[in-house]
């Protein structure tokens, strides 16, 4: 069958998406980038906050709407949206044929065989195939690389135990469960075989990993065993929940040359009043004192986090805290979500809720002010030599996109490149030596030296 593969939402999800291409490439199957060529549509979907859940939805409408052309497709939904709202599915998306969980997503093959086999495309019945969300589903298959190559994630761990007020996750992907260090240590390996120059550790909380399986906080000793594959030159670590991070951890961060010096800490507020009211451990001295902590034993560690804004009851005394804390905080990498308002969550049956527009202006406001603040931060690199890792290249600006190990891909910023004699054959993965001479906002401008 050729098969049209789609995954929405994050990472972690994605990795997902690239185990079940690779259950499916070993099956025999192909893959097709063109929805009308396919005879399979397999939409890996997500609902962590509203409009990803509109995606998702409107992604299924749309292939659906291929069904009439007289060519058999079939339509398989798999991912957080299909855990979550199974039911809701087969009455409202009767185009879907089968509806595929988070853990049962191993049993993508034997789904897809028995569709065709009793030709069940069309008929308003979807097939169903979930199973206790708590399981552990990482099956040992070689993966789909889908990032290009020179870069790959690496799931460390499912689900969450945390629970904060606004997040649906525990009750889509379950507990907390962590992916056992020998099967991360073989997959990271073949991904290098395949080519992968960085692995990004990932999971709902990476800091928390092998504290269910070994009694104890494994990140550091991850990150030491990873390190000892050769052919990887960078590791990245995201979604670092702040009271989790420890000396054992910022000394593996200190002591790996692998390691990048960069740490993504979602910490989502400053005001101790919001984040109690979030279900979040940490206060604002907290987070100061850890941030303080991290600059002062590893100096050029570029810290990377998101905040919430509009979250119920949230005042506008609590919003100038906010920028004031970010002012003093300089973080390198800062995102904002404006808060939606999840149906089961704790946080949705909170009175105060923010109106939208305020959720907005509030955003614009804490990105407007992260602008200016990385516009300073720009300075102070020009003159300095930095290694890059090539992106890819605008032939027509003649200018190659590079990283440094401040920017996790898709989501930081990019080193603009000039183009000279010999760099024709630098290749997305290749590193470069860059001596930096601009910059912008967000992003930096060089020459190569090496």
């Amino acid at each position: 069958m050729k098969i049209c593969f789609v995954s929405f939402g994050c990472d972690k999800n994605l990795v997902d998406a690239e185990q079940m291409m690779g259950l499916l490439s070993g099956a025999g199957h192909s893959f097709t980038d063109d929805k009308e060529d396919a005879d399979v549509i397999v939409i890996n979907s997500c609902c962590f906050i509203n409009d990803a859940k509109q995606e998702s939805i409107d992604a299924v409408i749309e292939a659906g709407s291929l069904k009439g052309d007289g060519k058999k497709r079939y339509l398989v939904l798999t991912g957080c949206l299909a855990q979550r709202y199974s039911e809701e599915i087969k009455e409202e998306l009767p185009e879907v044929d089968a509806i595929i969980g988070t853990t049962a997503f191993d049993e993508i093959v034997s789904v897809i065989d028995d569709l065709v086999s009793s030709e069940n495309e069309g008929t308003g019945a979807a097939a169903e195939k979930k199973k206790d969300k708590d399981l552990l589903i990482y099956p040992d298959v070689k993966r789909l690389i889908s990032t290009g190559g020179h870069y790959e994630f690496l799931k460390i761990a499912d689900g969450c135990n945390k629970r904060c007020s606004y997040c649906i996750i525990p009750e889509i992907r379950g507990r907390y469960r962590s992916v056992p260090m020998e099967r991360l240590i073989k997959e990271a390996g073949e991904l290098s075989e395949q080519g992968v120059k960085e692995l990004i550790l990932v999971a709902q909380e990476t800091t928390l990993y092998g504290s269910d399986i070994y009694g104890k906080k494994m990140t550091g000793t991850l990150l030491r065993e990873l390190s000892k594959i050769e052919d990887l030159k960078w590791i990245r670590l995201m979604y670092c929940y702040p009271e989790e991070i420890d000396d054992e951890l910022i000394r593996a961060l200190k002591e790996l040359p692998k390691v990048c010096h960069y740490l993504d800490i979602p910490v989502q507020h400053c005001s101790d009043r919001i984040l109690k009211k979030m279900g979040r451990r940490t206060g604002k001295a907290d987070i100061t004192a850890l941030i303080g902590r991290l600059r002062e034993g590893i100096p050029d560690i570029a810290i990377r986090t998101t905040l919430i804004t509009g979250f119920p009851g949230e005042t506008e005394e609590e919003h100038e805290e906010l920028l004031s804390f970010v002012r003093d905080m300089a973080f390198d990498r800062l995102g904002v979500f404006t808060y939606s308002r999840e149906e089961g969550t704790a946080a949705a049956a909170f009175p105060d809720q923010c109106p939208e527009d305020t959720k907005e202006r509030r955003k614009d406001e804490l990105m407007s002010l992260q602008r200016e603040m990385s516009y300073k931060k720009g300075e102070e690199f020009c003159g300095r030599e930095m290694d890059c890792m090539i992106e890819g290249r605008i032939p027509e600006e003649k200018v190659l996109l590079g990283r440094t190990y401040r920017d996790a891909p898709d989501i930081d910023g990019y080193v603009f490149i000039e183009e000279g004699p010999g760099t024709g054959s630098l290749m997305s993965g290749d590193f470069v030596r860059v001596r930096i001479k601009g910059f912008s906002e967000y992003d930096l401008y060089g020459d190569i030296i090496r």
